[in-house]
């Protein structure tokens, strides 16, 4: 029989001092898979670092399970103590030990005469065998989270989680480091539960990519299918920053802000469209109903943001377009492109 490596379910869990219908998380189901790493994503606040303390041991879940390798590891009734799991951890600020230099910090978790063969290597592999003797203060912030990286795989953990790790770095060693970690963990034989609430930074590097929302889990896929079949309008607008429009059904029509879409009989109880930054047209019109309030210069193309009545809408446009903050503008659907209707996740046709 395959065990997931890690398998949480029907996860209930609030602190003790929240009131009792605060629930931090609510009715989680989640898989691990060996070898596997898995993005956690979701606003401040939806759970990410609290599924991660319960994993770790840290907090006791209210209701549901949660196993490792088959074996169940915390329920309402039963708790495995932290250091019995197997299991390291990264956190946001690394929390090195600043008294010790780097290598006592990545043997601190070691057994007393466990073999040091393994902290030797993760040394070498993560590029600080010239460091052992320096202190955290004395290392960059680079070097600190891959000190912390090893420390957490050298007792041999085989599930490592990483709380934000990436957070305190400068772009250009958060995207190298980022891009490091896969080959890491596999080299490790590791697999790994990443926090973070950069969506871009969770669909780049991870297998699969959880999605939370105050508690609960909306979806958990691989990143192309997250982009390409979002589960609800909430993974639509967070993780892919798309524009999510009210829908109101009158004659077996479908109406919106942006005018009428075609509908079928399979629509007709749809309430919400959701189209991508690309499916809007624009033209500059002092009488339009749009206002332009912000426009942002990505490279090859500006990005602007439109208010139109109580909505405002992402909008990709060329670095030719005209438009600028403060001018009003007549918005409507690009002939021939798709957006997603809700509930169901259904593609349609916009104009």
């Amino acid at each position: 029989m395959t065990f997931s490596h890690v398998k949480i379910e029907n996860l209930w869990h609030r602190y003790k001092k929240s009131a009792r219908d605060v629930w931090s998380l609510k009715g989680v189901d989640l898989d691990l898979h060996h070898g596997e790493l898995v993005g956690l994503l979701g606003p401040s606040g939806c759970g990410k670092t609290t599924l991660l303390r319960l994993i770790a041991g840290f907090e006791q879940p209210y209701k549901g399970t949660i196993s490792i390798n088959g074996n169940i590891v915390a329920s309402p009734t039963h708790i495995l103590p932290a250091e019995r799991r197997a299991v390291g951890m990264v956190f946001q600020d690394y929390a090195l030990f600043p008294h010790l230099d780097a290598w006592s910090n990545v043997c601190f978790g070691l057994r007393k005469g466990q073999d040091i063969s393994r902290p030797r290597w993760l040394m070498e592999l993560l590029g600080l065998e010239g460091l052992m003797n320096r202190y955290p203060h004395e290392l960059s912030g680079g070097q600190r989270q891959r000190l912390a990286l090893a420390r957490a795989l050298a007792p041999g953990s085989s599930l490592v989680l990483l709380d934000e790790p990436f957070s305190n770095l400068d772009v250009e060693v958060r995207l190298r480091l980022r891009s490091e970690l896969s080959k890491v963990l596999q080299t490790c034989g590791a697999s790994g539960l990443l926090v973070t609430h950069d969506p871009q930074e969770a669909l780049a590097i991870c297998d699969r990519v959880a999605v939370l929302k105050s508690g609960q889990l909306h979806q958990c896929s691989a990143p192309c299918d997250l982009v390409h079949q979002p589960a609800t309008p909430f993974v639509g607008r967070f993780v892919l920053q798309r524009n999510v429009l009210p829908v109101d059904v009158s004659h077996d029509q479908l109406n919106t802000p942006l005018g009428p879409i075609p509908s079928s009989q399979n629509n007709i109880h749809v309430t919400e469209l959701m189209i991508d930054e690309m499916s809007i047209q624009i033209t500059h019109d002092p009488e339009g109903e749009g206002l332009v309030q912000g426009r942002e210069f990505l490279g090859s193309y500006w990005l602007l943001r439109v208010e139109l009545g109580s909505y405002t809408l992402r909008i990709r446009q060329p670095l030719d377009n005209p438009l600028k903050v403060g001018d009003r503008c007549l918005v409507n659907f690009k002939e021939g492109q798709n957006g997603i209707l809700f509930p169901g996740s259904v593609p349609c046709l916009l104009a």
